[in-house]
This record gives C-alpha cells, structure tokens and sequence, in this order.
C-alpha cells in the first residue's frame, strides 16, 4: 500500500500542483490590482468589488459548465472513448459561448441599473458601472480559455494553462500599472484602465492556449463525419448532468451577490473591506483548488472504468490532504493579516475592519476547502450533480442568506459579525455532504455513448 500511496501522491501532485500554482498567481496578481486601485481610495474598491460581484455570476455559470465537461471528459477518457471526449468538448464550448454573449450585452446596455441594486450611493454606483461595461469583454475569452483548460487537465497537461496564466497574470500587472497611474507618457485612466488591462489579459491569456493546444487532442476518429458529432450527443444525460450544476452555481453566485448587497447597504467602508480581503480568500482558496479539480480527473477516470472500491479510497486521502493544508493556512492568515492591511491607503477604520474579517475567515477556511474538495470534485464525479445542487441550496438560501439579512438590517451589527454569523452555513454543507459521500450512491459511470476507440 505505500507503494500505491507514494503513487497515487504523484499523481494528484502532477495534477494539483500547476492548477494550484495557476490560480494563485492569478489571486495575487488579483492583489497586486487591489493595491494599485485602493491607492485611488474607497469609492473605486467599492466599486470595482460591487461590479466583480455581479461578473462573478458569469463565472460561476461558465466554472459549473466546466466542471460538466471535466466529469464527461475524465469518465470518458477512463472508458477510452475519444469520441465522447470530443463530443463533450464541443457541446460545452457551444453553450458557453452563448452564455458569453448574453452577458457580455446586458452588461453593456445596463450597467446602471444592476450597479443599483448593490449600494444606494451615486458616486460608487456610477464607478461600478463604468467599470462593469469594459470588463464584459473579458466574457467571451474566459469562456473559450476555461474550455480549453479542462480539457488539458483532463488530458493531465496541466502545466499549459499555467504557462499562459503566467504570461496573461504579467501582462495585466503591468498594462494596469502603465494605464492606472498614467505611465510611459499616457495620462492616468484609473479603473478604466484597470478594466483595459484585464480584458487585454484575457484575450492573450485565450490566444496562448490556443497556440499550445496539441492538436492531437482533439483530433477525429477515421471516417468520423464532424457535423455528426453534435447531432449524435447523449444532449438527455448532459442536461441531467449540467443542469443542477447550473442551478447550483447559480444559486450560490446569486447568494453571494445578496451578501455583497448585505456590505454595500451597511456602508461603503464595510463594502471596501469586504473587496480587501478578496485577493486573500483568492490565494488561500486557489492554494488548494489544485485538491478539488484532481478529485474530478483521478476519481472520474477511476469511475469511468469501474473501480469503485480505488475511487472511494481515493477520495477520503484527498480529504485529508486538503484539511492538512486548510490548517496550515488558516494559521497564516490569522498570522500575517497585520502585514497585509498594511499595502493599503486606505483609513484606518478600514483596515481594523479588514483584520476582524480575515480573523473570522480562517476560521471557517477549514471547512470551506473540504467542502470545495467534496462538492466541487468528489461529489461530481460520478455525474450524480443534483446531490451538490441541494447541498449548496440548503446551505446558502436556508441559512447563510437569512442570516446575513437578520444580523445586518435587525441586529445592526459590525460587518464583521455578519460574515461571522452567516458562516455556518459553510459547516451545514459540509455535514450534508459527509453523509451523501458515506453513503456511495454518488459513485456512478456515465454511459459511454459510442463504442470505445483509441486515444491519441
């Protein structure tokens, strides 16, 4: 067994590793923005965390019909069946896309009136808005790019999408360093060049991908007619698959939304201490989401071929390497958040606000990444998404959001405690997904659709 123990290390350190290492570097590329813009002061973080928030329900959306091409495409590579791989490749980018572009439109034709359902302020409304309209054209490149990942790190090439993070990550640190403060000779943009930068990110970020993708990927079978690929897709167990997860992302972006409401309403220092301590969530969640996409991979492929005894071993040592790394974390913060309120110019109210949030989230860090690593990669696995779909429903809507509302707007309490109090739904979740992970009937193999064939 040490032996299958130091493998099966390997394995999820090939894979966890570049996917941890890439969404860190893009959360602390994310602070080094945060830094630049909250040297311009509290009405423009405000504004930009308020219009982030209504962008991450893009997110969210384009994340969870990523993560339904990551279990066809790792369940159906487990079956060797390169038809499917490529089947659920194209259908995933087809929806997303559509998605894009109805985003990307309300964003620009109604920036004003979503900005002005998150604060009462004019000021920090119009700025949200502003930048709302010019960050809509990252929509389109995030959702070819996020695509393009999954099936890499289905592939177990992960290091590609790291490679160009890294670039796309140095490219946005320095266009938002020249177009914000108004360097080689521009005059200062503020958020507006903020915006310019990630959009220009984006769009290389997505044209790196693309000029790395191995062609063999996706290459066709001999004598496949490509306009059959579509047409001949199980679309019956996609949608049962991809629609809870819609609806589970959904569900969760939306209650986070009703959170940033929560802060805004309170005030707008308790709204800009909120978006100060994002890049740390970032970094502390993306340390480890490394742990939750190789679930999906080595379970979903352990699935595909049967061998369900291996993926439920498989999943509890992932449990445990993640709760490992959320204490050690969860320590750090508590220990270098002095250090970091410390980056911003931002008034001193709001830096002790910012210390008290991040106290009170590593706290709960623990119970965040397990429930990360168990709904966002054990559970799904096996296709059986409406289990995490009732899990995050009842955690968010039955207790977080009624809490949120009762501690903010009856109690009238610091935002500090209201994140504190609405955080047990995080515990809730976790104990529900406990007893369905006991209990197995998550561990299914999706039907293959075609007859296997060779992969390259």
């Amino acid at each position: 067994m040490m032996k299958s123990n130091d493998h099966f290390l390997q394995s999820v350190c090939a894979l966890a590793i570049p996917v941890a290492l890439q969404s860190m570097l893009q959360s602390s590329f994310s602070m080094v923005d945060q830094i630049m813009i909250g040297q311009l002061g509290e009405i423009q973080v405000a504004g930009v965390g308020l219009a982030g928030k209504f962008a991450s329900i893009y997110a969210v959306l384009i994340s969870a019909i990523g993560a339904a091409a990551g279990i066809m495409i790792s369940q159906y590579l487990g079956q060797e069946n390169s038809r499917g791989v490529r089947q659920s490749f194209f259908a995933n980018l087809l929806l997303s896309g559509g998605i894009a572009g109805i985003f990307t439109a309300v964003c620009i034709l109604f920036p004003e009136r979503i900005m002005g359902a998150y604060t009462r302020d004019a000021q920090t409304r119009q700025t949200a808005a502003e930048y709302l309209a010019l960050i809509s054209g990252t929509f389109v490149p995030m959702a070819g790019a996020a695509l393009l990942s999954t099936l890499l790190r289905c592939r177990e090439r992960p290091r590609l999408p790291l490679y160009a993070s890294i670039a796309a990550a140095l490219l946005n640190t320095g266009l938002n360093y020249i177009l914000i403060f108004g360097k080689l000779g521009l005059a200062p943009m503020g958020i507006k060049g903020a915006a310019i930068a990630t959009v220009l990110s984006q769009c290389e970020n997505l044209l790196l991908m693309l000029l790395m993708l191995p062609r063999a990927l996706l290459a066709r079978t001999e004598n496949e007619p490509q306009r059959a690929l579509l047409a001949q897709f199980h679309w019956r167990q996609y949608l049962s698959l991809l629609l809870p997860l819609l609806v589970c992302e959904a569900m969760w972006s939306l209650g986070e939304n009703v959170y940033a409401a929560i802060y805004g309403h309170i005030s707008t220092d308790a709204s800009a201490a909120m978006t100060l301590t994002n890049p740390v969530q970032g970094i502390v969640i993306g340390a480890l989401c490394g742990l939750s996409q190789a679930a999906g991979v080595i379970i979903g492929k352990r699935l595909g071929r049967g061998e369900t005894e291996d993926a439920y071993w498989a999943a509890k040592r992932l449990l445990i390497y993640g709760l490992a790394g959320a204490l050690m974390l969860s320590a750090a913060v508590m220990l270098l958040s002095g250090v970091y309120v410390k980056l911003y110019q931002v008034e001193e109210t709001v830096k002790a606000t910012v210390r008290q949030l991040l106290f009170a989230y590593a706290l709960v860090v623990p119970f965040k990444v397990l429930n990360m690593i168990l709904g966002g990669g054990i559970l799904r696995s096996g296709g059986q998404t409406k289990y995490v779909m009732f899990i995050d429903g009842i955690g968010t809507w039955c207790c977080g959001v009624p809490l949120g509302l009762l501690s903010a707007f009856v109690l009238r309490l610091p935002v500090a405690w209201v994140y504190f109090l609405l955080s047990p739904e995080e515990c809730l979740r976790f104990g529900f997904s406990m007893a369905v992970f006991r209990r197995k009937k998550w561990m299914r193999r999706l039907d293959a659709g075609a007859q296997p064939s060779g992969l390259p």
